[in-house]
């Protein structure tokens, strides 16, 4: 913990410290706060309010949900998402790390005995550079059910070894709009991971649903995905093979596409490389989408912004010939809140299109 001061010496905020090129982590700007027990009650208190406020947390019909989302809930380096009985908490900075256990003990007194585990999976996202070292475990509890609901509908939640907390959970709003536009459509969900838009285009009465994924390890979760709501449905296949490849060698057959890939640009460096890999990919589906088709398309990676990604797809759409419309113009749901002064939370961008 550090405070920072103007060259006068007068004090500024407080927050954690670490090597790299965020040095601090802004945690209060009042001098009197302490960073201790009680502030980190308060901080999951607001933010566990603020989703029941906003009727995502405590619905029959759902229980899984981003609890904090960094600097969106005034928390930067901290990720909680809840899944059923078990919170999946995430550190992304070393002072988030070192005072783990007081967080963990600060959830279970404001979720009030609402979950009964807590996951902690930060292997691969505390900066290297601090040498800690952390193993991915449960600080409480141990269940074995990885099941949770969303909308109604049920996954498999792979928090021991999956990307992110296990699911992403910042694709709920869209998955439930893509639902209603998934009835009589040939639906392919490309980089389909645990297969959340597949089975919402199964409820939403696909026709056929294809989803495709080069890990065979997320084909796996997305077939026990499909068999958890939709067992021995004939409707839906799915296939461990290069997205690139896949589009390719397809036919004209699909009039419902989505494209949801992992963040071609994880810094701005490689925005150019990003941005002509996003420009590829959109070119392969406006050629192949049948007429009066519907993309769905995203793009999650930080460093491109709205604007950025638009003209990407612009750029495809053009270079095909084909006439688009914009139908939705979409972002993150509201428990991946952006804080007003922390504009780049904004992350996930993505855009409905209607083809002709």
């Amino acid at each position: 913990m550090v405070e920072v001061l103007t060259q006068q010496g007068e004090f500024i905020a407080k927050g954690h410290w670490q090597i790299g090129s965020i040095a601090v982590r802004v945690l209060s700007f009042s001098e009197e706060e302490s960073i201790d027990g009680a502030f980190w009650h308060r901080r999951l208190a607001t933010a566990y309010a603020m989703r029941q406020q906003i009727g995502i947390a405590g619905r029959v019909d759902n229980n899984t949900y981003r609890l904090v989302h960094g600097e969106g809930d005034n928390l930067p380096g901290l990720v909680i998402d809840i899944y059923g009985r078990t919170a999946v908490m995430q550190a992304h900075s070393a002072g988030m790390h070192l005072v783990r256990m007081e967080i963990a003990a600060a959830l279970n007194e404001v979720m009030a005995g609402a979950i009964d585990n807590i996951y902690y999976k930060s292997e691969t996202t505390l900066p290297f550079k601090a040498d800690l070292y952390p193993e991915n475990g449960f600080l409480q509890g141990g269940s074995a059910d990885n099941v949770a609901t969303e909308y109604g509908l049920n996954f498999h939640i792979d928090w021991l070894k999956g990307q992110k907390t296990g699911f992403f959970v910042d694709q709920r709003e869209n998955r439930a709009l893509l639902e209603r536009y998934a009835k009589g459509r040939s639906v392919l969900n490309m980089f389909c991971y645990t297969g959340g838009f597949s089975v919402y285009a199964m409820r939403g009465g696909a026709k056929l649903v294809h989803s495709v994924d080069s890990s065979a390890k997320a084909i796996d979760l997305t077939n026990k995905n499909i068999a958890l709501n939709f067992h021995d449905d004939e409707r839906h296949a799915a296939y461990a093979e290069d997205a690139f490849k896949y589009l390719d060698r397809m036919g004209d057959q699909y009039d419902l596409i989505i494209l949801d890939p992992p963040a071609f640009a994880k810094h701005r460096d490689a925005l150019r490389n990003a941005l002509q890999g996003y420009r590829k990919l959109n070119v392969k589906a406006f050629e192949k989408i049948k007429p009066g088709g519907i993309l769905f398309t995203f793009s999650c990676s930080q460093a491109v912004s709205k604007e950025n990604f638009r003209t990407a797809v612009f750029t495809a759409a053009a270079m095909t010939g084909r006439s688009v419309r914009i139908l939705h113009q979409l972002t993150q749901p509201a428990d991946h809140p952006v804080n007003i002064y922390h504009p780049e939370g904004e992350y996930l961008k993505g855009l409905v299109l209607y083809v002709e």
